[in-house]
């Protein structure tokens, strides 16, 4: 959390190593992030949320899709039709409305552009490993 301090954040809460031997950080809010930051550009696997205030529909969708990687996204809001016009438009390979993006084994799980390749979980899971091939044929 350093790196985000250093580029103008600001920790609302958190970002303090846990101390047991590994490499974790508590829960950490980080605000006046910008899009730019790699707080919000790079993968970050821990329990990290970057703040971003916005304007309108369109800046979020931008903001949301203005990265190499789409793994997965959150979206909160009391608004189900906006949450559901979001849905399509947000290039993540898992969207939780909500809800945090906690895996189920029925459901395919994958990112959208760098973050992955493939699916894990649910029947697309298999496709990786099978070499599905259609035939047509036409008899006279």
């Amino acid at each position: 959390m350093d790196g985000a301090r250093l580029a103008g954040a600001t920790l609302a809460a958190g970002g303090q190593a846990v101390d047991s031997g590994g490499y974790y950080v508590r829960p950490t809010v980080v605000v006046d992030v910008k899009p730019d930051m790699a707080v919000v550009q790079e993968e970050i696997f821990g329990p990290v949320l970057s703040v971003m205030p916005f304007d309108d529909i369109e800046e979020v969708i931008a903001m949301a899709n203005n990265t190499v990687y789409g793994l997965a996204a959150t979206v909160w809001t009391t608004n189900l039709k906006k949450a559901h016009m979001l849905i399509p438009r947000i290039k993540a390979g898992y969207v939780a409305i909500n809800s945090d993006a906690v895996p189920h084994t029925a459901l395919p799980q994958g990112g959208f552009k760098q973050s992955g390749v493939g699916k894990d979980l649910g029947a697309e899971s298999l496709d990786g490993f099978l070499d599905t091939k259609t035939v047509l044929i036409r008899y006279d």
